[in-house]
Protein backbone atom coordinates (compact mmCIF):
# COMPACT_ATOMS: atom_id res chain seq x y z
CA UNK A 1 0.00 0.00 0.00
CA UNK A 2 1.21 3.48 -0.77
CA UNK A 3 0.46 6.86 0.78
CA UNK A 4 1.58 9.49 -1.65
CA UNK A 5 5.01 8.35 -2.78
CA UNK A 6 5.82 6.43 0.39
CA UNK A 7 5.18 2.77 0.99
CA UNK A 8 3.22 2.04 4.17
CA UNK A 9 4.68 -0.89 6.09
CA UNK A 10 2.52 -3.89 6.94
CA UNK A 11 2.93 -3.26 10.68
CA UNK A 12 1.62 0.29 10.30
CA UNK A 13 -1.32 -0.95 8.25
CA UNK A 14 -2.13 -3.52 10.91
CA UNK A 15 -1.94 -0.93 13.68
CA UNK A 16 -4.27 1.45 11.86
CA UNK A 17 -6.71 -1.37 11.18
CA UNK A 18 -6.60 -2.42 14.85
CA UNK A 19 -7.34 1.13 16.02
CA UNK A 20 -10.19 1.54 13.54
CA UNK A 21 -11.64 -1.87 14.44
CA UNK A 22 -11.49 -1.12 18.18
CA UNK A 23 -13.15 2.24 17.63
CA UNK A 24 -15.99 0.75 15.56
CA UNK A 25 -16.36 -2.15 18.03
CA UNK A 26 -16.75 0.27 20.95
CA UNK A 27 -19.23 2.35 18.97
CA UNK A 28 -21.36 -0.68 18.11
CA UNK A 29 -21.23 -2.15 21.62
CA UNK A 30 -22.00 1.21 23.22
CA UNK A 31 -24.89 1.75 20.82
CA UNK A 32 -26.28 -1.70 21.61
CA UNK A 33 -26.02 -0.97 25.34
CA UNK A 34 -27.85 2.34 24.91
CA UNK A 35 -30.52 0.57 22.85
CA UNK A 36 -30.89 -2.04 25.58
CA UNK A 37 -31.52 0.81 28.01
CA UNK A 38 -34.53 1.83 25.92
CA UNK A 39 -33.36 4.47 23.45
CA UNK A 40 -34.04 4.51 19.72
CA UNK A 41 -31.38 3.81 17.10
CA UNK A 42 -30.61 7.45 16.23
CA UNK A 43 -30.30 8.52 19.85
CA UNK A 44 -28.20 5.49 20.80
CA UNK A 45 -25.73 5.65 17.95
CA UNK A 46 -25.34 9.42 17.91
CA UNK A 47 -24.99 9.69 21.70
CA UNK A 48 -22.22 7.08 21.74
CA UNK A 49 -20.32 8.51 18.77
CA UNK A 50 -20.67 12.01 20.22
CA UNK A 51 -19.18 10.84 23.52
CA UNK A 52 -16.53 8.58 21.97
CA UNK A 53 -15.24 11.08 19.45
CA UNK A 54 -15.84 14.19 21.59
CA UNK A 55 -17.70 16.08 18.89
CA UNK A 56 -20.83 18.23 18.78
CA UNK A 57 -24.47 17.34 19.33
CA UNK A 58 -26.22 14.16 18.34
CA UNK A 59 -28.76 13.79 15.56
CA UNK A 60 -31.94 12.93 17.44
CA UNK A 61 -34.49 15.29 18.93
CA UNK A 62 -33.39 14.29 22.44
CA UNK A 63 -29.71 15.20 22.07
CA UNK A 64 -29.75 17.19 18.84
CA UNK A 65 -28.69 20.82 18.38
CA UNK A 66 -31.41 22.08 20.73
CA UNK A 67 -31.27 19.10 23.14
CA UNK A 68 -28.82 17.94 25.76
CA UNK A 69 -27.90 14.93 27.88
CA UNK A 70 -29.76 16.13 30.99
CA UNK A 71 -32.70 13.78 30.43
CA UNK A 72 -30.53 10.65 30.61
CA UNK A 73 -30.56 8.54 33.77
CA UNK A 74 -27.45 7.50 35.69
CA UNK A 75 -26.74 4.21 33.84
CA UNK A 76 -26.76 5.98 30.49
CA UNK A 77 -24.55 8.77 31.78
CA UNK A 78 -22.07 6.25 33.21
CA UNK A 79 -21.92 4.45 29.87
CA UNK A 80 -21.43 7.69 27.96
CA UNK A 81 -18.81 8.84 30.48
CA UNK A 82 -16.90 5.60 29.90
CA UNK A 83 -17.11 6.15 26.14
CA UNK A 84 -15.84 9.70 26.61
CA UNK A 85 -12.88 8.52 28.68
CA UNK A 86 -12.05 5.88 26.07
CA UNK A 87 -12.21 8.49 23.34
CA UNK A 88 -10.09 11.06 25.16
CA UNK A 89 -7.46 8.68 26.45
CA UNK A 90 -7.22 6.86 23.13
CA UNK A 91 -8.92 3.54 22.74
CA UNK A 92 -5.85 1.34 22.44
CA UNK A 93 -4.03 2.65 25.49
CA UNK A 94 -7.06 2.01 27.70
CA UNK A 95 -7.61 -1.45 26.21
CA UNK A 96 -3.98 -2.33 26.90
CA UNK A 97 -4.47 -1.36 30.55
CA UNK A 98 -7.45 -3.72 30.74
CA UNK A 99 -5.53 -6.71 29.34
CA UNK A 100 -4.31 -9.19 32.01
CA UNK A 101 -1.01 -9.79 30.19
CA UNK A 102 -0.06 -6.14 30.77
CA UNK A 103 -0.18 -6.64 34.54
CA UNK A 104 1.65 -10.03 34.58
CA UNK A 105 4.98 -8.77 33.29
Amino acid sequence: MRYGKQTVEAETQRTVFLFFSAYVFLWVMGSMAMSALGYDFATSTSAVITALSNVGPGVSALIGPVGNFASFNDPELYLLSLMMLLGRLEVLSVLVLLMPIFWRT
